[in-house]
């Protein structure tokens, strides 16, 4: 647990984190845990090693799935206090706009934005009634920096998602509910690592070629790295905390640098 984590901040609060079986996503869980909260997370398999939170299985692309989760927070844990939408990642092939097909942009959008429109629409109302509540949406620089040759669809989504936030910030602030928006720049995680191979693949390459591919598209990382999971999970933290109580319907950056201009 890093120092300047309380080990009582969340003491009570009831957290509900998507994609919490790795990567960013497990790195969060394991960030409210250590501050007191109760945490419940879902994938669609349970991880072996998970400890802590409560696990719900759950297809998060599918509406079914966002029900399964919503109803399992209401009934096992009361309600939910902070809600944070990790999920997310690109699935479609290099090539550019030509080689995404109609199935291709319907799974990114359902990937990168609809389960967090969902999630929303099921548990805000419950925030807003008792007023008080924070949502965190993890979305991504590539909204302002996307890489045509491999993740136009996704980079849409999440412009999709940047704007959808802001929209729903204006609407729920007056309530006591308070929205805001971490985006990252490239974060080295299983997902990345996927990621690069999917590129070496389509191209023929090796993963290595891949890599400074990715890091010569965004123009390089002037912190001369990637982010670590644990860095995200650290300003979702401070944005779920009472330390941003005044902090509303922002969009936080966390990418070494890599967006070139203020």
């Amino acid at each position: 647990m890093p120092p300047y984590s309380h080990p009582a901040e969340f003491e009570g609060r009831r957290v509900l984190i998507t994609a919490g079986s790795k990567g960013t996503g497990r790195a969060t869980v394991q960030r409210f845990l250590d501050a007191g909260a109760r945490v419940m997370t879902a994938a669609r398999r349970r991880p072996e090693d998970l400890t802590g939170a409560d696990f719900v299985e759950a297809d998060l692309t599918s509406p079914d799935g966002a029900h399964v989760l919503a109803e399992a927070a209401m009934e096992r844990l009361g309600g939910v206090d902070v809600l944070v939408h990790v999920l997310g990642g690109s699935r479609a092939p290099g090539g550019g706009f030509a080689a995404l097909t109609e199935e291709h942009w319907r799974a990114e959008l359902d990937l990168n934005l609809m389960p967090a429109v969902r999630l929303d629409r099921l548990l805000l109302p419950q925030m807003a009634a008792r007023g008080s509540g924070a949502v965190i949406h993890v979305a991504s620089i590539q909204r302002r920096l996307p890489l045509h040759d491999s993740t136009t669809a996704y980079a849409a989504a999440k412009a999709a998602l940047t704007t959808y936030s802001k929209a729903l910030s204006k609407e729920v602030g007056p309530k006591g509910v308070r929205v805001n928006v971490v985006s990252p720049g490239w974060i080295y995680t299983e997902a990345a690592d996927a990621l690069v191979q999917r590129l070496a693949a389509s191209s023929g390459g090796t993963p290595d070629a891949a890599r400074q591919g990715i890091l010569e598209a965004l123009g390089g990382i002037p912190l001369g790295r990637p982010a670590r999971p644990e860095e995200v999970a650290e300003l979702i933290a401070f944005l779920a905390s009472d330390r941003a109580s005044a902090i509303h319907g922002a969009d936080y950056v966390i990418d070494g640098g890599t967006i070139p201009t203020v």
